[in-house]
Order: C-alpha cells, then structure tokens, then sequence
C-alpha cells in the first residue's frame, strides 16, 4: 500500500536480463518457442538469465536523501532506471509520488546537434514544464551552468564537464519533487561540486526527495539521511549513512587472506579477542617497558572505547589494547584544545605478516574524515615481519587542533600482498571516543590558525 509521507517505496524489486552468447541465439529465441508451444511442446531457451537486481526494498520519505553505494556492477544504476521508469522491474513494485527529474547519464536527453539553449528547452518540456515556465527560468538555468557563450554552441562541441554543469543546471532547478543522481557531480570540478551540494541543499529544503549515488564515502555521510547498500544485485544493509558506509568498505577492502578463508570463523576470532575470552590477551609485552605496563588491560575496558565500533578483518595481527594520555593525565575526560594528544597501542601478531602497516583517522561524529594517515605514506617501517606470538607496540601523537565536541578514532594493521592488493588485519572504525573541550577563539572543525593583523 502507497504511503502519502513517502517519495519513493520500492517492494521486493528484481530485474532479469537475457544474456545471448551470439545473434543467432537470440533470433533462435525469438522463433523456435513460438513453433514448440504452436507443437505442444515444451519451449526450448537459448539464453541465460542474469539478475541485475533481486528482491530490493526500502522507502524514501517526503523531503530526505537517500544515498545509494555499491561497486560497479552491483544494480545501482538498474535500480535507478527502474525508478525513472526507464526500465520495467521483472518482478516488485516501485511507487513514485512526485514529478522525477533524473541525472543518471552524461547527455542523456540531449540532442548532439541542437545548441545548449535549444536543449534546455526539449529537456524541460520533458520534464513536463511549458514554453512560458521554462522562459521564467532560464536565466537561473544558465546562471547556474556558467558555460558563457557556448550556450549557443551545439552540444556535440562541449566537455563533459560543461555537458553535467547544463544537464544538472537544468534538472534541479525546475524544483522537482524527486531529484536522482547517479555519478553526474563527479566530472566537475571542485567549485561547480559546491555550488551543486548548496543547491540540493536547497532543494531539500524545500521538500524536494533526493535519491543519490556516490562513490565518495564522504558525500554519502554528510549530505543523506539513510543509505543503502547494493552488492550483487542484493540489497545488503538499509540504514544510517555511516553504518552502511562501513560495511560497503568492508566490502570493497575486506579481502580474505586466501580463497578458503571462511568469514564466519574470522568473525569468531574477532568477537572472542572483544570480549575478552582468549588467553593470549592477558599476556604483557616487555614488562620492564614504561609502554608495556601502561598497556597490562584490553581494548574493551579502555574508558575511551566505543562499544560500538565497526570491527573487521582476517585476525592474522590484532590490536589488543590502547591508552590515551593528554599532558601526563591518562584517559582524560575531555582533552584541551592546543595541547598534544599521545596514544600508545598493543598489536599481536598470530601469523607471520610482512611489512606490516599501521592506519589512523579522526573523524567527526557523523563520519566526516578530519585526518587519515598511515605508516606506509610516512614512510615508517613498523617491523619488516611481524611474526607469530609476537607483540610490538606503536605511539601516535598529535596536535588537537580540533573545535570542541565528539570525535571518533579509527585504527587499523593491514599488509600488503604480492598483487599489490591492501589485506586488512584488524580495523576498528569509530573505537575511541575523545571529547574537545570548549575552544572560544574560533568555531568550526579545526584550528587552522589565522592571524589577523593590520598592516600599515
């Protein structure tokens, strides 16, 4: 049943394509089932069936964004034309309540040899608006493409980049009520970009429902409400921007060490070191080291932690446990804006790892990345091989220059395999929660430290 409060309601959508290995099969398909069935006989098929999409569900309110992530074959853009009623779904429902405007291809709906204003007018009547509405709008559309003169030019003479600032100036300001697009903002540059986000922005302000496919991880957490997560023609997670955005991650990096890795078993290992029932956990490494007596607990019971970390990979090197200090005081509350930060952490080894490297970010509470680095762009060589039942420990330190609120670190060891290809170890995303304390001589993410002079 249609709901009035949503956009969009998709309902156990699958879409089948008929793959032909040549010419001749597909006329073969197009008679001989005609002849069988005219025969009484069982008709015979000369195609294969591919499922591009297999039973997908989720529904888009009034006046939010959705974010749709996947690697490329997953069924986003499928999804997407069935949405736009460019294709008919095999099997499912799609409701759409609102008048779509759709960016999903580069010059799709233009005319290579009309000029770019002769455009803009085939695609607003397309899009249902009339000669005087589209006259009314067309100085804000041409306004917002920034093309100049090649407005008048034939589209067919255009960059691709002039060719999505004309196609998304003319599709989002029509004010739609259900605004998709499929990759279109990532031909231009970075000012068009900005000027495209405050417009959607804009729109969704307005009330207008946004549907919108990224790669960019950052663009998914920061401008959607919800996310969903497509792999295989599957819809493999609906929720939270930043949770789907791990688990697409996890996904795209999580490779397994060899083909007859089982996930579920790397999953046990990984919840067992959690909660605390393998042996080796308790074991201290160099006990005459100020680091090691300073690392005798684990991971969990750090006051920092965050139960709710995202935690992957295959278990053949761990991190045990952490401690965060700020001006000798350790695990402080709140840590002070304009003074270091220093966190030591206990990595084990249960398999021999080569070149192991070491990963650190800051981000935002709502997934925004402030920092990343890793030993490997910094050039530090941890160990040249971690090897089993060792235990090494590292230290990061940093300049808090972060504007007060919540935090979230993320660490990780992975190596490196002989394709070339990154193997994740241990990633713990968002574990450890740090509080900014009040910062009054600026606002914003971080101090960049301007000075403000008058010169003479």
């Amino acid at each position: 049943m249609s709901s009035n409060e949503n956009a969009i309601e998709i309902h156990g959508v699958s879409k089948c394509f008929q793959v032909y290995d040549n010419p001749a099969k597909r006329l073969k398909q197009f008679i001989v089932p005609r002849v069988d069935r005219a025969l009484g006989k069982v008709p015979r098929t000369y195609h294969n069936d591919f499922w591009a999409l297999q039973d997908i569900s989720f529904v888009l309110p009034k006046g939010q964004t959705m974010g749709i992530v996947g690697r490329n074959g997953s069924g986003k853009s499928t999804l997407l034309q069935i949405i736009a009623g460019t294709l008919s779904p095999t099997q499912g429902n799609v409701n759409v309540n609102g008048r779509v405007a759709a960016l999903l291809e580069l010059g799709a709906g233009f005319n290579p040899d009309f000029t770019g204003r002769e455009n803009v007018y085939l695609n607003a009547s397309l899009l249902g608006l009339t000669r005087e509405e589209t006259d009314n709008k067309l100085d804000d559309i041409l306004a917002f493409a920034d093309i100049g003169h090649f407005i008048d030019s034939a589209v067919r003479s255009y960059s691709s980049g002039m060719l999505v600032r004309l196609a998304f100036a003319v599709q989002a300001q029509i004010d739609p009520e259900i605004l998709i697009v499929d990759e279109a903002l990532a031909v231009g540059d970075a000012k068009f970009q900005a000027k495209c986000f405050a417009r959607l922005k804009k729109l969704k302000q307005s009330g207008t429902s946004i549907l919108f496919v990224s790669h960019a991880t950052e663009q998914i957490v920061t401008h959607c409400d919800r996310a969903v997560l497509l792999d295989g023609g599957l819809a493999k997670s609906v929720g939270a921007p930043k949770d789907v955005v791990n688990q697409y991650l996890d996904i795209l990096f999580g490779k397994k060490k060899t083909a007859g890795d089982a996930r579920d078993t790397v999953n046990t290992q990984i919840a067992k070191a959690a909660k605390g029932e393998s042996e080796r956990l308790d074991r201290e490494i160099n006990s005459d080291a100020k680091a090691g007596n300073l690392l005798n607990s684990s991971y969990e019971q750090r006051p920092n932690y965050n139960p709710t970390e995202y935690r992957w990979g295959d278990a053949a090197a761990e991190i045990l446990d952490f401690y965060l200090e700020q001006d000798g005081q350790p695990f402080p509350t709140s840590v002070d804006n304009g003074q270091s930060i220093k966190i030591l952490f206990k990595i084990r080894f249960n398999e021999l790892v080569v070149r192991p490297i070491f990963g650190y970010a800051v981000k935002t509470k709502e997934g925004v990345t402030l920092y990343n680095t890793n030993t490997e762009w910094q050039s530090v060589e941890i160990v040249n091989e971690g090897k089993p039942g060792t235990e090494i420990v590292l230290s990061v330190e940093m300049d808090n220059k972060m504007y007060e609120g919540d935090y979230f670190l993320s660490v990780g060891i992975a190596s490196s395999n002989i394709q070339g290809e990154i193997v994740p170890h241990d990633r713990r995303y968002d574990s450890i929660h740090i509080v900014v304390g009040p910062v009054k001589k600026f606002t914003g993410l971080t101090d960049l430290n301007a000075r403000i002079n008058l010169e003479n």
